[in-house]
């Protein structure tokens, strides 16, 4: 009877921590899981040792006020993984929280797995020794990573996304349109982030992008997918602000309709716009840090001049993405109004993200199911 360790650290960690979860209670009925969860984790029978939200801080600047709470919370882990080692560790993103445990961990003779690879290949490169330190292998999303940890002899496994084989492209605009109520001739979806420091940054910017794609084309509604009610609240307090609560309908828990209702989205970096890819609609990508940041990260941690991921697949600039400074409603605006003008390059665009789809639909929670199995093996046999 294993005993498996999960830690995850935010709401796309519990997703992909869940069809694992599901997977691997296939592979070992007898199987018992414990860690870090959300409510994917919780419902496959996962004994919580704390919640996601414990983790869920992005940035530089912004996790230095949380370090001594973060830090207490992952002695208490420390504590779990010495008092009672499970057989494997594994660890779902969330790698600045996630490889210090498995290291830690690996010290004590438990067989680790990090399930999602960090962004070695883009920033912070100096992370690798780390994760040759502390992992016995690696889970990779994108089909780029395995080659460059194989470079750093990090044993790593592409697997494929989960979301493109759950995701398909072809839900219909006017059904999903329909089902939401949306009246307007074309519809601009608004997607400004999962987390409160997004929404703080974000949905203003975006408002005041809408207001000025509104002056421009007055047939033209937007539909917001907000992830909670406290978020949706938020959200419609600033569309009173910017005199736009009269065109923006404001959807909670509704994502994947709200973009499938969509001629095109403006949406922050992140997993929303992989789906958004998988979904097959146009896209604006954008996004913001806290100055400080983002000076850092530019200055001192990039390789790389692209960052939403399906420009990452693509290998090319096949979306508009702004970031920091130059994330501005007036650059948002003109690159959304752009698509809504051109739909033979919409077209184009969706071409393409079909084929980057298909790179990515590879079954990937047996594949991960699979690959732990193997590693249990060599720690139980």
């Amino acid at each position: 009877m294993p005993k498996i360790a999960i830690i995850a650290g935010e709401a796309s960690g519990d997703v992909l921590a869940g069809g694992l979860i599901r997977e691997l209670g296939k592979l070992y009925p007898d199987a018992r899981f414990a860690g870090v969860t959300g409510p994917n984790m919780r419902a496959g029978g996962c004994e919580s040792w704390g919640d996601i939200e414990e983790l869920a801080v992005m940035g530089l600047v912004e996790v230095i006020r949380h370090l001594p709470r973060i830090n207490r919370f992952k002695r208490t882990i420390k504590d779990r993984l010495r008092a009672e080692p499970p057989d494997i560790l594994i660890g779902v993103d969330a790698p600045d929280f996630n490889l210090g445990l498995e290291k830690f961990a690996r010290s004590l003779g438990i067989r680790t797995v990090q399930y999602v690879c960090p962004s070695v290949w883009a920033w912070r490169r100096g992370r690798v020794k780390t994760i040759r330190a502390a992992c016995d292998h690696v889970l990779c999303l994108l089909p780029i990573e395995p080659p460059f940890l194989a470079d750093h002899d990090i044993a790593a496994t592409f697997i494929g996304h989960p979301l493109a084989d759950h995701i398909s492209g072809e839900r219909d605009r006017d059904q999903a349109r329909q089902s939401l109520g949306l009246k307007s001739e074309r519809v601009v979806a608004l997607l400004p982030g999962s987390r409160r420091s997004e929404i703080d940054r974000l949905a203003p910017i975006f408002l005041q992008a809408a207001r000025k794609i509104r002056k421009e084309e007055p047939a033209v509604g937007f539909v917001v997918a907000a992830v909670s009610a406290a978020f949706a609240d938020k959200i419609e307090g600033l569309c009173r602000e910017n005199g736009m609560d009269d065109s923006v309908q404001v959807e909670t828990g509704r994502t994947h309709e709200v973009i499938a209702a969509a001629d095109t989205a403006l949406l922050a970096s992140g997993t929303v716009a992989l789906e958004a890819m998988l979904l097959q609609r146009p896209m604006v990508v954008a996004y913001k840090f806290a100055p400080g940041t983002y000076w850092f990260m530019k200055t001192f941690m990039f390789y790389i001049n692209r960052f939403s991921l399906p420009n990452v697949l693509a290998g090319d600039a096949l979306v508009p993405e702004f970031v920091g400074r130059i994330a501005t409603p007036d650059a948002l605006a003109g690159a959304v109004l752009g698509q809504l003008r051109d739909p033979g390059g919409c077209n184009r665009m969706v071409t393409r993200f079909r084929e980057l789809a298909s790179q990515i639909r590879r079954s990937a929670d047996g594949r991960a199911a699979a690959v732990i199995a193997e590693v249990l093996k060599a720690k139980i046999r």
